[in-house]
């Protein structure tokens, strides 16, 4: 998934993406590059098989939706006083319930989501909503999927009806390729191609990517399925965009980023920002005191596995042209001397590919061995799901000889954007440390020597559940977010997933340590509901979050961490919630995320702002957000404080 989500932190992902809305207006400004951006992908990680996963920020709503808005505001933000114009637009996709590409067989082209409207108003939607309502994103893309029945792109209550009505979106819906062929052609959803043309443009859509609409709307209009009013509805939408973003206005070169150009593309602030991105999305799951590694001590070190050399792999998929790329092997040979064996020719390593001979001899003569293995695109991508969720091929066995054969500390790393089940290596005492490093970019591997040797303490929090391999009995087409016991269906995501985990969300290690003090927040905190109100009289479970009674109805938590070891870093506080057990609520959903960094000794304050009808709200069974009533635990790591919320 995406590195800049694992830092869980909200300025620095709107700081990059103003770096690359930079490069991308020095890009347009020579001919090389559009405006309008469909990025980012706010899609949740619902099933760790899913190959976009990689894409996305995770399997959390709240960290989702502030990683949308600070994306988008970094990438379209035009400055003081520019009003509604755009730098770059960008665009909030695939909307909505869509993370099934292809599962055995299951295509996302014919795939029908179903979808509680708990669920969907939960789960689903909340990204998007934030991204529009708060972000102002200049698009929003439908999705190929049905959502209970329905093609997105023709569901004129989630476009029209959401998007546009209740959300006030301030620019245009797009289809996503070819979405509107796809309902014709793949789901047979209409009888003639006019017929597709007209419901989609009916239900909201302003542009199809594509050639569909260029080659039906014409005919639908003369059929009398569609109105011209439609059609200048949609292209009012999409010239509305232009004109935001300055096509109209005259000489680019004399407009705002007209001095924009190639020298400001791979500057070497830029280059460093990227190592400093890769840096903070590396996530430490293992450390038995092995690192961080001492230079000094290290006269050989061996560097294995098929990643171990990786340098395309490392920007992931809908990847830019690299300035240049620095490989594990190349960041970490900067430091000491290697000897480099892949182990595999390929991350598939199958048998024929494994060469484990020379991979464990060097293992075995070396002070040190780092093993960099995991995924690829030809093992996780668009139009491609896994069915597994274990390394692949014999990597398990490769990774197993090494650290047995290895002379010195083993130290694993995983570079993939979805999860892994690697319990034999979490519990192997062969195996000294565990790093899960994403697909890092064009800096990656200097990164990774980077915190290896201690030169960054790294802060990566993991923004999804590392589940074990038993979970891929569940068929990734079952949408439910809940458990349901009768069935043992154990649900999804850490707020609702009762199984075992190998990793859970939030977890990440670091090279000190961090202990948290409560400092000030209420015991109990009473809602004010207008006179005549039937929760007055009559024992509620919960009340609604919206209303009179909703204003001003918020408290303070403030936390005092402090750095308690040895070597300053940075730390994010995750503050959650456990709420009654009213309306199938999350066994705990998380409330806010502050990144401090302190030196060794060092102490501040976190504070978190809760506002009780945003904050502590569920969604019902029905799609409504309700304010649960009765006892609610707030935690941070071991901290634990019960709150009562009362009428």
């Amino acid at each position: 998934m995406d590195s800049l989500a694992v830092t869980v932190n909200s300025d620095g992902i709107s700081f990059c993406l103003q770096v690359v809305s930079n490069e991308a207006r020095a890009m347009h400004n020579v001919g090389l590059a559009g405006l309008t951006f469909w990025s980012p992908n706010i899609n949740i990680f619902r099933d760790p098989r899913w190959g976009r996963g990689q894409e996305t920020p995770g399997e959390d709503p709240l960290l989702t939706s502030k990683y949308a808005v600070g994306y988008v505001t970094g990438l379209q933000d035009a400055g003081s006083g520019a009003g509604d114009s755009l730098k770059v637009a960008a665009c909030c996709k695939h909307y909505t319930a869509y993370d099934v590409d292809n599962w055995k067989g299951v295509e996302r082209y014919t795939f029908n989501a179903v979808v509680s409207q708990q669920d969907l108003d939960d789960t689903f939607q909340p990204p998007f909503k934030s991204c529009v309502v708060d972000g102002n994103v200049a698009s929003v893309m439908c999705s190929y999927n049905q959502v209970n029945g329905t093609p997105t792109c023709a569901d004129k209550d989630l476009l029209s009806g959401v998007i546009r009505g209740d959300w006030k979106l301030n620019g245009y819906i797009s289809s996503d390729c070819d979405s509107v062929d796809v309902l014709y052609n793949n789901q047979h959803y209409t009888k003639t191609p006019e017929d597709a043309a007209a419901i989609s443009i009916k239900a909201g859509l302003d542009l199809n990517c594509g050639n569909f609409l260029a080659q039906h709307t014409v005919a639908a209009v003369q059929a009398g399925k569609l109105s011209e009013s439609d059609v200048d509805r949609a292209i009012t939408n999409n010239f509305i965009t232009l004109m935001r973003l300055g096509f109209f206005d005259g000489d680019p070169r004399k407009l705002p980023f007209g001095s924009l150009g190639p020298s400001d593309v791979c500057t070497s602030s830029n280059q460093e920002l990227a190592r400093e991105a890769a840096r903070q999305g590396i996530v430490l799951l293992k450390n038995n005191g092995a690192l961080p590694l001492s230079t000094k001590s290290i006269k050989s070190m061996a560097v294995i596995g098929p990643n171990a050399n990786a340098s395309f792999t490392m920007i992931g998929n809908y990847e830019g042209t690299p300035c240049k790329y620095t490989t594990p092997l190349q960041g970490l040979g900067a430091n000491v001397a290697t000897v480099y064996q892949p182990g595999c020719t390929n991350v598939g390593c199958s048998g024929n590919s494994l060469q484990l001979d020379a991979a464990t001899k060097a293992a075995a003569s070396a002070d040190v061995t780092v093993l960099v293995v995991g995924a690829d695109q030809s093992i996780e991508r668009e139009s491609l799901d896994r069915t597994s969720l274990l390394l692949p091929g014999q990597q398990p066995q490769l990774v197993s000889a090494v650290a047995n054969a290895s002379n010195g500390p083993c130290i694993l790393v995983i570079m993939s954007g979805g999860p892994f089940d690697i319990s034999f290596a979490k519990s192997s005492d062969k195996i000294a440390a565990i790093l899960w490093v994403g697909y890092p970019g064009e800096a990656g591997g200097a990164a990774i020597a980077d915190v290896l040797f201690g030169y960054h303490n790294p802060s990566g929090r993991l923004p999804v559940t590392w589940y074990p391999e038993s979970f891929t009995k569940i068929p990734m087409t079952d949408m439910r977010m809940r458990p349901d016991a009768s069935t043992g269906y154990p649900g999804r995501t850490y707020r609702f997933y009762t199984g075992d985990t190998v990793y859970a969300f939030g977890d990440g290690l670091s090279y000190t340590s961090f202990a948290h003090r409560l400092v000030s927040a209420p015991t109990q905190v009473a809602v004010q509901l207008a006179e005549g109100h039937a929760c007055l009289t009559e024992q509620c479970l919960s009340v609604e979050a919206k209303g009179g009674h909703c204003e001003n109805l918020a408290f303070d938590v403030h936390l005092r961490v402090r750095n308690a070891g040895k070597v300053g870093g940075g730390h994010t506080v995750l503050l959650f919630s456990s709420p009654p057990a009213v309306h199938n609520a999350p066994a705990k959903h998380l409330l806010g995320f502050e990144k401090v960094s302190l030196e060794p000794g060092q102490a501040g304050v976190v504070a978190f702002k809760v506002d009780v009808c945003r904050d502590l709200s569920v969604v019902d069974e029905l799609g409504n957000r309700k304010v649960a009533l009765g006892s609610h635990t707030l935690h941070v790591g071991d901290l634990k404080h019960t709150l009562n919320l009362r009428v």
